[in-house]
């Protein structure tokens, strides 16, 4: 059966902060290794202040160290916001932190606008089309040491931390075959080039150390509640988080509103509808129909879920409810 993984985008609900945001991703992380999940990465955003884990890899040391078992990870870097030897140091500290646990996806868009993407101050020149050197590099500074080499990431040197090529175009497809890493695709809001990544990646694949055949982890929304209305109404809150973004007025996760998609114009309703179109919202049969449905037409290898919803108590059974139907499909199979 198709492993199950958590992207936890660190939500800032209104009326909230920062620090109820990460102590809710720390507690979500638990009740995730608690009901059998894969993995629980976190994503590296700037300027939005609807998510708190801006600092990535800070946030994956504070829920790899309130967890024992489950594999945490970044879904992920955004490399050409960094060196690569930086990235290789942090990354090999948290795996000599937590041995084994440690996952590293690595995207070549800044995560954020061009004004912020200059004030993180790399050079910008180069940026993403440097991506694929970058990539190299930084897997060579996970390689064992070499005699007379100058320049070594400690740590990180021989810490093989495995390297996941993240991306929504084919362009993350063709890198990850080449290379021969596993790939993973942001279906959960960019869609449209799903299929055609998905055919570019396996048919272009080439073994490498890290992964023999191809393996591909794809974004999936997933809003479960004891009810389809229920769960209807909890996804309003990712509709509105959309069209605010995409309307240039970025904000905090607002709370549910009865009837949202009923009274938005045509051109929003038809952004929302491609957007979010890989997205299971209802109760755990519409759940469970859902998620077949999408793995029957993927060959998936993992589903990585996402969950924007409002109330932390009400994300927690969504997740809950999302691994029972799991549970259930697999003693199916």
């Amino acid at each position: 059966m198709t492993a199950l993984s958590v992207l936890d985008l660190s939500p800032i609900v209104e009326g909230s902060n920062a620090s109820q945001s990460l102590a809710n991703s720390l507690d979500l992380a638990r009740h995730a290794e608690r009901l059998g999940y894969k993995r629980y990465w976190l994503a590296e955003h700037h300027n939005m202040p609807g998510i708190a884990s801006a600092a990535t890899s800070v946030v994956i040391a504070h829920v790899a160290g309130g967890t024992r078992t489950i594999r945490v990870g970044a879904g992920g870097i955004m490399l050409p916001n960094h060196s690569p030897l930086v990235i290789a140091e942090q990354f090999g500290t948290l795996n000599a932190l937590h041995p084994g646990r440690i996952d590293l996806g690595l995207g070549r868009a800044p995560g954020t606008d061009m004004g912020t993407a200059r004030a993180l101050r790399r050079n910008l020149e180069a940026g993403a089309d440097s991506f694929p050197q970058d990539v190299v590099e930084l897997m060579g500074y996970f390689q064992p040491a070499e005699d007379g080499q100058r320049i070594r990431a400690v740590p990180g040197e021989g810490e093989q931390v495995p390297i996941w090529i993240l991306g929504s175009s084919l362009y993350g497809a063709q890198l990850a075959a080449m290379l021969g890493l596993p790939y993973a695709f942001a279906s959960h809001f960019a869609p449209a080039e799903l299929d055609h990544a998905l055919e570019v990646y396996r048919s272009r694949f080439q073994p490498s150390e890290q992964l023999d055949k191809p393996y591909v982890m794809l974004g999936l929304n997933v809003f479960a509640a004891p009810s389809d209305t229920e769960a209807r109404l909890l996804f309003t809150s990712l509709q509105q988080a959309f069209v605010n973004l995409r309307t240039g007025r970025p904000g905090r996760l607002p709370p549910p509103v009865e009837g949202y998609e009923r009274d938005l114009d045509a051109m929003a309703k038809t952004m929302l509808g491609q957007a979010l179109s890989c997205a299971v919202v209802g109760a755990p049969e519409t759940v469970r129909q859902g998620i077949e449905a999408f793995v029957r037409r993927t060959g998936a290898d993992e589903l990585m879920v996402t969950a924007q919803i409002f109330d932390h108590a009400a994300r927690v059974r969504s997740f809950e409810i999302l691994a029972e139907v799991h549970k259930s499909l697999s003693q199916a199979a």
